[in-house]
Protein backbone atom coordinates (compact mmCIF):
# COMPACT_ATOMS: atom_id res chain seq x y z
CA UNK A 1 0.00 0.00 0.00
CA UNK A 2 1.47 3.40 -0.66
CA UNK A 3 2.61 5.72 1.83
CA UNK A 4 -0.09 8.12 2.24
CA UNK A 5 2.86 10.56 4.02
CA UNK A 6 5.07 9.79 1.78
CA UNK A 7 6.59 13.71 -0.08
CA UNK A 8 5.91 13.13 -3.88
CA UNK A 9 7.53 15.45 -6.36
CA UNK A 10 4.87 17.60 -7.80
CA UNK A 11 3.17 16.30 -11.20
CA UNK A 12 1.58 19.39 -12.76
CA UNK A 13 2.48 23.06 -12.51
CA UNK A 14 1.64 24.72 -9.54
CA UNK A 15 -1.00 27.92 -10.60
CA UNK A 16 -1.10 29.70 -7.71
CA UNK A 17 1.09 29.52 -4.08
CA UNK A 18 0.99 31.06 -0.90
CA UNK A 19 3.10 31.09 2.42
CA UNK A 20 1.92 27.72 3.19
CA UNK A 21 -0.46 26.25 0.76
CA UNK A 22 -0.27 26.27 -3.48
CA UNK A 23 -2.90 24.84 -5.82
CA UNK A 24 -2.75 22.34 -8.87
CA UNK A 25 -4.47 20.34 -11.02
CA UNK A 26 -6.05 16.87 -9.95
CA UNK A 27 -3.39 13.84 -12.22
CA UNK A 28 -3.41 10.04 -12.26
CA UNK A 29 -0.58 10.28 -10.53
CA UNK A 30 -2.27 11.39 -7.35
CA UNK A 31 -4.63 8.53 -6.85
CA UNK A 32 -2.95 6.36 -4.37
CA UNK A 33 -2.39 9.77 -2.09
CA UNK A 34 -5.64 11.05 -2.76
CA UNK A 35 -7.60 7.81 -1.50
CA UNK A 36 -5.22 7.25 0.93
CA UNK A 37 -5.55 10.43 2.46
CA UNK A 38 -9.68 10.34 1.74
CA UNK A 39 -9.59 6.62 3.70
CA UNK A 40 -8.05 8.13 6.68
CA UNK A 41 -10.40 11.19 6.69
CA UNK A 42 -13.38 8.96 6.57
CA UNK A 43 -14.69 10.07 10.27
CA UNK A 44 -13.32 13.70 9.74
CA UNK A 45 -15.97 14.37 6.77
CA UNK A 46 -18.54 12.33 7.58
CA UNK A 47 -21.63 13.04 7.44
CA UNK A 48 -20.66 15.67 5.15
CA UNK A 49 -18.24 14.67 2.38
CA UNK A 50 -17.63 11.70 0.86
CA UNK A 51 -14.58 12.01 -1.68
CA UNK A 52 -13.45 9.27 -3.07
CA UNK A 53 -11.80 6.02 -1.23
CA UNK A 54 -10.61 3.92 -4.37
CA UNK A 55 -8.56 4.37 -7.38
CA UNK A 56 -11.31 3.63 -9.53
CA UNK A 57 -13.61 5.84 -8.24
CA UNK A 58 -10.85 8.72 -8.29
CA UNK A 59 -9.91 8.43 -12.12
CA UNK A 60 -13.48 9.21 -12.89
CA UNK A 61 -13.73 11.98 -10.48
CA UNK A 62 -10.63 13.74 -11.39
CA UNK A 63 -11.50 12.67 -15.59
CA UNK A 64 -14.74 14.40 -14.65
CA UNK A 65 -12.96 17.93 -13.04
CA UNK A 66 -10.38 17.78 -16.29
CA UNK A 67 -12.99 17.62 -18.90
CA UNK A 68 -16.04 19.24 -17.60
CA UNK A 69 -16.28 22.68 -18.81
CA UNK A 70 -18.48 23.83 -15.87
CA UNK A 71 -15.83 22.74 -13.30
CA UNK A 72 -12.44 23.91 -11.86
CA UNK A 73 -10.61 21.22 -9.50
CA UNK A 74 -8.03 22.05 -7.50
CA UNK A 75 -5.67 20.02 -5.23
CA UNK A 76 -4.57 21.37 -1.53
CA UNK A 77 -0.74 20.87 -1.53
CA UNK A 78 1.22 21.96 1.91
CA UNK A 79 4.55 24.12 1.69
CA UNK A 80 7.47 23.40 3.57
CA UNK A 81 8.32 24.98 6.70
CA UNK A 82 11.46 26.28 7.94
CA UNK A 83 13.92 23.60 9.71
CA UNK A 84 12.39 20.69 7.73
CA UNK A 85 15.73 19.83 5.51
CA UNK A 86 13.94 22.05 2.38
CA UNK A 87 14.38 25.54 1.09
CA UNK A 88 12.16 28.40 3.23
CA UNK A 89 8.60 27.88 1.49
CA UNK A 90 9.56 25.02 -0.95
CA UNK A 91 6.64 22.78 -2.17
CA UNK A 92 6.64 19.96 -0.07
CA UNK A 93 3.64 18.53 -2.58
CA UNK A 94 2.12 16.44 0.18
CA UNK A 95 -2.23 16.86 -0.30
CA UNK A 96 -4.17 18.19 2.33
CA UNK A 97 -7.02 18.88 0.90
CA UNK A 98 -9.27 19.93 -2.60
CA UNK A 99 -11.08 22.84 -3.09
CA UNK A 100 -13.57 22.22 -6.74
CA UNK A 101 -15.50 25.23 -8.17
CA UNK A 102 -18.64 23.18 -9.71
CA UNK A 103 -21.46 24.32 -11.79
CA UNK A 104 -20.25 27.24 -13.21
CA UNK A 105 -22.19 29.67 -15.39
CA UNK A 106 -20.98 32.25 -17.58
CA UNK A 107 -22.63 34.89 -19.16
CA UNK A 108 -24.55 37.39 -17.12
CA UNK A 109 -24.39 35.35 -14.25
CA UNK A 110 -20.49 33.81 -13.79
CA UNK A 111 -21.10 32.31 -10.87
CA UNK A 112 -19.90 28.56 -9.57
CA UNK A 113 -20.79 26.61 -6.12
CA UNK A 114 -17.64 25.72 -4.36
CA UNK A 115 -17.13 21.87 -3.09
CA UNK A 116 -14.21 21.20 -1.00
CA UNK A 117 -12.50 19.06 1.99
CA UNK A 118 -9.49 19.14 4.14
CA UNK A 119 -7.81 15.47 4.75
CA UNK A 120 -7.73 15.02 8.71
CA UNK A 121 -3.32 15.35 8.87
CA UNK A 122 -4.39 19.07 7.78
CA UNK A 123 -7.82 19.82 9.37
CA UNK A 124 -7.80 22.71 11.96
CA UNK A 125 -4.21 24.41 10.75
CA UNK A 126 -5.36 27.00 8.62
CA UNK A 127 -4.19 25.59 6.04
CA UNK A 128 -7.87 25.75 3.89
CA UNK A 129 -8.69 28.99 4.76
CA UNK A 130 -5.43 30.22 2.78
CA UNK A 131 -6.06 28.01 -0.01
CA UNK A 132 -9.68 29.24 -0.55
CA UNK A 133 -7.88 33.08 -0.75
CA UNK A 134 -5.69 31.38 -3.57
CA UNK A 135 -8.99 29.94 -5.33
CA UNK A 136 -11.16 33.29 -4.65
CA UNK A 137 -8.19 34.79 -6.48
CA UNK A 138 -8.51 32.52 -9.57
CA UNK A 139 -11.98 32.56 -9.50
CA UNK A 140 -12.56 36.23 -9.77
CA UNK A 141 -9.24 36.75 -11.85
CA UNK A 142 -8.38 34.47 -14.95
CA UNK A 143 -11.35 32.39 -14.89
CA UNK A 144 -13.60 35.62 -14.78
CA UNK A 145 -16.28 34.75 -12.40
CA UNK A 146 -18.58 37.15 -10.03
CA UNK A 147 -19.90 35.42 -7.95
CA UNK A 148 -18.57 32.04 -5.65
CA UNK A 149 -21.34 30.26 -3.36
CA UNK A 150 -21.00 27.35 -0.95
CA UNK A 151 -24.23 25.62 0.19
CA UNK A 152 -23.48 24.34 3.65
CA UNK A 153 -25.52 21.97 5.90
CA UNK A 154 -26.44 23.83 8.82
CA UNK A 155 -24.74 21.45 11.07
CA UNK A 156 -21.28 21.64 9.87
CA UNK A 157 -19.68 24.59 11.78
CA UNK A 158 -15.90 24.02 10.72
CA UNK A 159 -17.50 24.79 6.92
CA UNK A 160 -19.22 27.32 7.82
CA UNK A 161 -16.33 29.43 9.95
CA UNK A 162 -14.36 28.40 6.76
CA UNK A 163 -16.61 30.55 4.90
CA UNK A 164 -17.48 33.25 7.26
CA UNK A 165 -13.89 33.90 7.89
CA UNK A 166 -13.38 34.71 3.85
CA UNK A 167 -15.72 37.13 3.87
CA UNK A 168 -18.44 35.13 2.57
CA UNK A 169 -22.12 36.00 3.60
CA UNK A 170 -25.33 34.02 4.79
CA UNK A 171 -28.17 34.52 2.02
CA UNK A 172 -30.56 32.29 2.84
CA UNK A 173 -31.49 28.54 3.99
CA UNK A 174 -32.83 25.74 1.09
CA UNK A 175 -34.75 23.04 2.56
CA UNK A 176 -33.97 19.54 0.63
CA UNK A 177 -31.39 20.85 -1.44
CA UNK A 178 -28.92 18.24 -2.33
CA UNK A 179 -29.27 14.29 -1.90
CA UNK A 180 -26.34 13.17 0.51
CA UNK A 181 -25.89 9.95 2.33
CA UNK A 182 -29.31 8.65 1.44
CA UNK A 183 -31.52 11.64 2.17
CA UNK A 184 -32.15 15.22 1.07
CA UNK A 185 -30.63 17.43 3.51
CA UNK A 186 -30.99 21.06 4.13
CA UNK A 187 -28.53 23.95 3.15
CA UNK A 188 -27.41 27.31 4.57
CA UNK A 189 -26.26 29.35 1.16
CA UNK A 190 -23.42 31.79 1.79
CA UNK A 191 -21.63 33.66 -1.16
CA UNK A 192 -18.95 36.12 -1.56
CA UNK A 193 -19.44 38.63 -5.35
CA UNK A 194 -15.80 39.61 -6.85
CA UNK A 195 -14.66 43.18 -6.05
CA UNK A 196 -15.97 46.12 -7.39
CA UNK A 197 -14.11 45.83 -11.22
CA UNK A 198 -15.90 46.73 -14.55
CA UNK A 199 -18.06 44.53 -16.41
CA UNK A 200 -16.29 42.77 -19.22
Amino acid sequence: MPDPNAQPTPTAPYLAEGPRTALRRFTEADAAEFTARARESRAHHRPWLFPPERTDTYAAYADTLARDPAREGFLVCERGEVGEGRPDGAVTGAIAGFININNIVLGGFRCGALGYGAFVHAAGRGLMGEALGLVMDLAFGPLGLHRLEANIQPGNAASIALVRRAGFRLEGFSPDFLHIDGAWRDHERWAITAPAAPAP
